[in-house]
C-alpha cells in the first residue's frame, strides 16, 4: 500500500458505479462491526481490514482515552508495532489526545516539519510516514478517542479527505463503543456469576476449608490474583493466625500455623482499621514480615486485604495477592467485599454450628446442606425444594436444556419460571453466551416490536438513533420471553418468523438479520382459550409449545415451605446484617398452612418483611398482615401460634418478663411491647406457671 495514500476516498463523478458500490459496501461491512465483534481485540483486527477497502493508508492506529489514569491507549490496527513510544501516554502529548479533547480533526501536512508532540512524530519520521491525519473517535454518547491515518507522502489528506475520514471514524466510533458496551456487560454478568457461584457453594458447604480453593477459584475467575488466604483473629495471641489458603502458583507457601501479629503487617493494617485495603509491591515490602517477604520472593506486586466483619465484630482478614502491579481496581474491591461479606458469615455460622451441636434443629440443617449438596451438582443452586412436584420439574430442565428446543413455561405468577428459564440457559450449550429477558406486558405495546427487534434512526417519531433489539443481543444465546401471552396480534407473525427462519428486520429497514437464538417464554395466562377466542395465533402456540413445562404453585408443595423459609432468613438476614438464629416449629406449620396466592414471591417478600421486623434471634412474623387476607381458619391459626410462642418463652424464664434472661428479651422485643401484647391475648398467670 506504501504510495498509495488517499487513492480511495469519497466517491465522485470521476469513480466508476461500480467502485462507488464497493465503497458503500465497505461501510455497511463497517457498521455491521457492531453487532457481530464481542470484544476489542477481535474488533481491532477486523476493522483494519474493512478499512483498507475504504481507504488507503501506511500506518492506522486507534488511540482510546482512559478516564481512570487521563491517558490515551494507543492501538496499531495494520501490525505494526510501536517504536520506542509507549503505548499510554499522556492526553497533552499525544495528537489524539488533542482531538478528543478538541473534538475536531488534525491534519499534520508534513510530518518533517511538525514541532508538536515531541514523544510521537520522530516515531512517525523514522516509519518514513510523511504525513498524518488524526480524527476524533466519538459517538453520541460519548468521547472515546482518535484515530490516525499516515502516509508515505507529504500533503497526502485534502479537505475532501478528511471529511471521508470523519465519516469512517464516526462508524468505527460506533463499533468501538458497542465492543466497550459488550465487554462491560460480561464482565458485570461474569462478576454476578461470582457472587452467585460463591454464595451457592458456602449456602451448600459450611467447611469454608474445604470450600476454600474452589471459591478462590471463582475470585480468580474474575480478578486476577494468584495467592489467596484467610486468617483468622486469636484472641489469645492477639494475632491473625493462618486458617486456610491457595496459592495454587507455588509449593511454599507459609506454615499452616504461622501468625501475623496486629502491628506492622498488611492483614493487620486492614484487620484495625476496618477497612479494605490494597498495597502496591513497595507498601509490602515496607512491612518486613516473613509473610510479606514470601509473597515478594514470588513475584507478587500487588495485594488486597479485605476485613472479615459480622454483627459481633471482626473476625479475621481475606489476602489476596498478585503478580499484576495495579491488579485491585476500585471497582474490583468493591465486588471482593460482597466476597469477604459472604464469608465472614460463612465463618461465623460454621463457628456457631461446632458450639451448638446440641440444638434441636440440628438435624433439619443437615438435612437442608444436603439437599444443598444436590442442588449444587445438578445446578439449580437458585431453586430451593426437595417435593416430588419441584423434581418432576428439574427432570424436565435436564432433559429439555441440551436441546435447542423452544420451551414454554406454564403456572401462575410467581412460581418461579424465570428461575427455571435461567436453570435451562445454564446448563446448555449456549451457557457462555447471552441471557436476554424481555418481560412483554412490561413493554407499551406501541413499543413492543422497537424493543424485541430493535429500530432504525428515523423509523418513527422520537427514533433519533439506532437501537439494537433484544433479539439481536440474545444472538448464539437465549431469549427469555415472560408473559409471552401479551404480546399483540399484530406482532405474533414477526415472531413467528424467527422461529421458523431465524431472521427478521429491524422496525423501519429492510435490512434482513440473522440470529442463532434459543427461546424460553413464560405465561400465566391459559393460551390454549386464548387460540379459541382468536387472541393468540394458533401455529404461533403450536411452535411455542414445542416443550411445556408446568410450574406447580406453592400450595402443591407444602413440603418445601420449610426449605424456602429458611434460605429467604439466611438470605435477607445476610443483607442486612441481622442474627436470626432459630425460627419457631409453630410458625413454619403455620406457614406451611398458608394458601399463598402469590406462590414462593409472596413468600420471599414476607420473609423480608419478617427479617425486617424481627428485632431479636428470633424469627417474628406479622402475623396481623396474613391474617387481615386470610381466611377464619388461618387467622386463629396463626395467632394461636403467637400466643403459644409467648407462653413457652414466659415458662422458661418461670414468669420473668424483663431483664437479660426474661421472656421479652428472649423473644427479641421491648418490655412494655410484650405486656401490651399478653393483654390484648388475654394471656393469664396461670397458664405460664408452673
Amino acid at each position: 500500500m506504501h504510495g498509495q495514500a488517499s487513492q480511495k476516498m469519497l466517491p465522485d463523478s470521476r469513480f466508476e458505479s461500480s467502485d462507488e458500490l464497493r465503497y458503500y459496501e465497505a461501510l455497511l461491512q463497517l457498521a455491521d462491526l457492531m453487532v457481530h465483534h464481542q470484544d476489542l481485540g477481535e474488533l481491532f483486527c477486523s476493522l483494519a481490514e474493512r478499512l483498507r477497502c475504504i481507504t488507503s493508508f501506511d500506518l492506522l492506529s486507534l488511540a482510546l482515552h482512559d478516564p481512570a489514569k487521563n491517558v490515551m491507549r494507543i492501538q496499531p490496527l495494520n501490525g505494526q508495532g510501536p517504536i520506542a513510544v509507549p503505548n499510554e501516554l499522556p492526553v497533552e502529548d499525544a495528537p489524539a489526545g488533542w482531538v478528543w479533547r478538541e473534538q475536531q480533526p488534525l491534519v499534520v501536512p508534513d510530518v518533517q516539519a511538525e514541532t508538536r508532540f515531541p514523544k510521537v512524530m520522530p516515531v512517525a519520521r523514522h516509519r518514513g510516514i510523511r504525513s498524518s491525519c488524526f480524527v476524533p473517535l466519538t459517538t453520541a454518547q460519548r468521547r472515546l478517542g482518535g484515530m490516525e491515518f499516515g502516509s508515505l507522502r507529504p500533503n497526502a489528506y485534502s479537505e475532501r479527505d478528511v471529511l471521508v475520514l470523519q465519516r469512517v471514524a464516526a462508524l468505527s466510533a460506533l463499533a468501538v463503543e458497542n465492543a466497550i458496551t459488550r465487554t462491560a456487560l460480561r464482565k458485570e454478568q461474569e462478576r454476578v456469576q461470582m457472587l452467585l457461584e460463591v454464595n451457592a457453594a458456602l449456602v451448600s458447604n459450611r467447611d469454608v476449608k474445604q470450600l476454600f480453593p474452589a471459591l478462590s477459584g471463582f475470585i480468580r475467575n474474575v480478578v486476577k490474583q494468584e495467592f489467596a488466604s484467610i486468617r483468622l483473629y486469636d484472641e489469645g495471641t492477639q494475632s491473625l493466625r493462618l486458617h486456610v489458603q491457595d496459592f495454587p502458583a507455588t509449593n511454599r507457601c507459609p506454615a499452616d500455623d504461622s501468625a501475623s501479629p496486629l502491628r506492622g503487617t498488611a492483614a493487620g493494617v486492614s484487620f484495625l482499621e476496618r477497612e479494605a485495603r490494597v498495597f502496591s509491591r513497595e507498601q509490602l515490602a515496607e512491612f518486613h514480615h516473613p509473610c510479606s517477604d514470601l509473597l515478594l520472593q514470588q513475584g507478587v506486586k500487588s495485594g488486597c486485604c479485605l476485613p472479615l466483619i459480622t454483627a459481633k465484630g471482626p473476625l479475621g482478614v481475606l489476602e489476596l495477592s498478585s503478580r499484576e502491579a495495579d491488579a485491585f481496581l476500585p471497582q474490583d474491591v468493591s465486588l471482593l467485599k460482597q466476597v469477604a461479606a459472604q464469608l465472614a458469615v460463612a465463618i461465623e455460622n460454621a463457628q456457631a454450628y461446632r458450639e451448638i451441636a446440641q440444638l434441636k434443629d440440628r438435624l433439619t440443617e443437615e438435612k437442608r446442606y444436603l439437599q444443598g449438596e444436590i442442588r449444587t451438582a445438578l445446578n439449580f443452586e437458585e431453586i430451593i425444594g426437595d417435593s416430588d412436584a419441584l423434581r418432576r420439574v428439574l427432570k424436565n430442565v435436564k432433559t429439555v436444556a441440551g436441546s435447542d428446543a423452544t420451551v414454554l413455561l406454564l403456572g401462575e405468577t410467581g412460581t418461579g419460571k424465570e428461575l427455571v428459564a435461567r436453570a435451562i440457559h445454564r446448563m446448555s450449550s449456549r451457557s457462555e453466551a447471552s441471557f436476554i429477558k424481555l418481560n412483554c406486558a412490561a413493554i407499551p405495546t406501541g413499543l413492543l416490536e422497537s424493543e424485541l427487534f430493535g429500530h432504525e434512526k428515523g423509523a418513527f417519531t422520537g427514533a433519533i438513533s439506532q437501537k439494537v433489539g433484544r433479539m439481536e443481543l440474545a444472538d448464539k444465546g437465549t431469549l427469555f420471553l415472560d408473559e409471552v401471552g401479551d404480546i399483540p396480534l399484530e406482532l405474533q407473525p414477526k415472531l413467528l418468523r424467527v422461529l421458523q427462519d431465524q431472521e427478521f428486520e429491524r422496525l423501519g429497514s429492510t435490512r434482513t438479520i440473522h440470529v442463532d437464538v434459543r427461546l424460553v417464554t413464560a405465561t400465566n395466562l391459559d393460551l390454549e382459550a386464548s387460540v379459541a377466542r382468536h387472541e393468540f395465533r394458533d401455529d404461533l402456540y403450536y411452535r411455542l409449545k414445542v416443550f411445556p413445562i408446568r410450574m406447580p404453585a406453592l400450595r402443591e408443595r407444602r413440603e418445601d415451605i420449610p426449605l424456602l423459609v429458611r434460605y429467604f432468613v439466611q438470605k435477607f438476614a445476610q443483607q442486612m446484617n441481622r442474627q436470626i438464629d432459630s425460627i419457631p416449629s409453630e410458625t413454619i406449620h403455620a406457614l406451611e398452612n398458608w394458601h399463598w396466592p402469590g406462590n414462593v414471591r409472596e413468600l420471599e417478600n414476607f420473609i423480608e418483611r419478617s427479617v425486617i421486623l424481627s428485632e431479636g434471634g428470633v424469627l417474628r412474623v406479622p402475623l396481623a398482615e396474613l391474617s387481615g387476607q386470610s381466611s377464619s381458619y388461618a387467622q386463629g391459626t396463626l395467632l394461636g401460634v403467637e400466643r403459644e410462642h409467648i407462653i413457652r418463652a414466659l415458662r422458661e424464664s418461670d414468669g420473668v418478663i424483663a431483664g437479660e434472661q426474661g421472656a421479652a428479651a428472649r423473644l427479641g422485643m421491648k418490655r412494655t411491647t410484650l405486656q401490651s401484647m399478653m393483654k390484648r391475648m388475654n394471656i393469664t398467670r396461670g397458664e405460664y406457671e408452673k
